[in-house]
């Protein structure tokens, strides 16, 4: 016991420690601005704009779509006031490897990792640049998506790996620019909509797997909440800014999304609407005509450009993290103001995926694997909070990490009872993750 209770001390000690050495970063330049507005811009991808038809389809109900919506984002703001409170006390990059690492054990943030590496990032970033390329196919005809996309994604990644200051502040301009442009959207579109008595119109048949199933695709729209903890230690402050743009990000997307869908699932009959990929530019022609769709079209453009400039951003500073612990070669650690071949190694995984068409399947895989993760690094914080007590403050202590968890894992079953080759996938990713620590695990001192 006495030896257990010294581990448990050295860690915590460890955990001082590493909290200090972060702060006083010389290099860090990210403050609550560019923090909060990475986080927006992470969260406001593709997801918003297609979501909302298969949730018509699904629920036959406007007033539940827009339900679902206001669940998922009470459940992301629950988790940033969980990983706020892990950056507090752990401001460092590298989310979820980072946390797990440190509260539970270190093959549970390997595989974090690696979650991060092939699922978190890689993917998404492949079906943002894809989606762009479609959006903007039409403006350039004689360029395939797939290329136009391939010029996105390495032209972000050149920007961020010249210098985290100059990416900082293109991402800074595009999020305000596409928050006033999404904003002027809705204002002019309210006054326009013409079906807001189907509101009353909800479903009878609609059931607890529907609504979990409908919460997973909402989930996907609403990842990015925990952005800024990947870039912890070139954030200014960040036991303070950390916390604070997380919850402010995600309080801002969630009314974003909330009065968005509403112009969007009741600016036509619903039969007209559900089931479409397309909804949002659906929608503006039903409430404007072309010249409608076409600014709504140039509108997700920017804001799948904004979200790859953002995961572009965070996701290369997990590899460098675990780089810098022994996990991959020292290659892809941070050597200059950012970790530029990780950058690369991010650019390239998401280009594999982007020219060919598996990426298109993920969308449930990404949801159920990334679930997991978050899962387990709010276990992680209530077992820290129990070892330390009232010296580790949480907000909304313990109802807050419950709901969260509880959410989470109501997702995680349903998808396993409704598409279990998709979660085996998923477990399999874990295993793989798991694999690589043991391999991995002699390199670390």
């Amino acid at each position: 016991m006495a030896e257990e209770a010294g581990i448990q001390k050295k860690a915590v000690n460890q955990l001082k420690w590493k909290g200090k050495r972060a702060n006083g970063l010389k290099d860090a330049r990210l403050g609550l601005f560019s923090s909060t507005a990475l986080v927006v811009a992470s969260m406001a991808g593709t997801g918003v704009f297609t979501t909302s038809g298969f949730l018509l389809a699904e629920l036959k109900s406007p007033w539940l779509v827009l339900l679902i919506w206001l669940f998922g984002g009470a459940l992301a703001i629950c988790g940033a006031l969980c990983y706020g409170a892990l950056a507090r006390r752990i401001p460092e990059s590298g989310g979820e490897y980072v946390y797990l690492s440190r509260t539970l054990h270190p093959a549970l943030g390997n595989i974090a990792g690696w979650v991060s590496l092939l699922v978190g990032f890689s993917a998404p970033l492949a079906a943002a640049a894809f989606g762009f390329g479609e959006y903007a196919h039409d403006w350039f005809p004689h360029w395939s998506a797939q290329w136009l996309g391939t010029i996105l994604l390495c032209g972000f990644a050149l920007i961020h790996a010249i210098d985290v200051g100059e990416g900082a502040w293109v991402q800074n301009f595009a999020v305000v620019f596409k928050l006033i442009l999404i904003f002027a959207f809705i204002i002019l579109a309210i006054p326009r909509i013409p079906y807001f008595s189907t509101m009353n119109e909800v479903a009878p048949d609609s059931t607890w797997g529907d609504f979990l199933v409908s919460l997973m695709w909402v989930s996907f729209s609403y990842s990015g909440w925990n952005a800024a903890v990947y870039v912890a230690d070139e954030v200014r402050e960040p036991a303070q800014n950390l916390p604070m743009a997380m919850v402010i990000g995600t309080t801002l997307i969630t009314v974003l999304y909330i009065l968005l869908n509403m112009t969007f699932v009741f600016a036509a009959p619903l039969a007209e609407l559900a089931g479409r990929p397309d909804i949002g530019r659906a929608a503006a022609f039903a409430l404007g005509g072309m010249a409608w769709a076409n600014c709504l079209t140039i509108l997700v453009a920017l804001a799948l450009a904004t979200s790859i400039s953002a995961m572009m951003m965070t996701g290369p500073r997990v590899y460098a993290r675990m780089a810098e612990d022994g996990f991959l070669p020292r290659l892809f650690a941070r050597h200059h103001s950012a970790p530029r071949w990780s950058i690369g190694l991010q650019c390239a995984l998401a280009l594999v995926l982007l020219w060919s068409s598996s990426f298109k399947s993920l969308l449930t895989y990404i949801g159920f694997t990334l679930n997991l993760s978050t899962a387990a690094t709010v276990i992680g914080l209530m077992r820290l909070r129990w070892y330390e007590g009232s010296g580790f403050p949480v907000v909304g202590w313990p109802l807050v990490p419950v709901v969260f968890l509880l959410g989470v894992l109501a997702m995680v079953v349903s998808a396993i009872q409704r598409q279990p080759m998709v979660s085996l996938y998923g477990i399999a990713t874990l295993a793989f993750g798991w694999l690589a620590w043991r391999v991995s695990r002699p390199q670390t001192k």
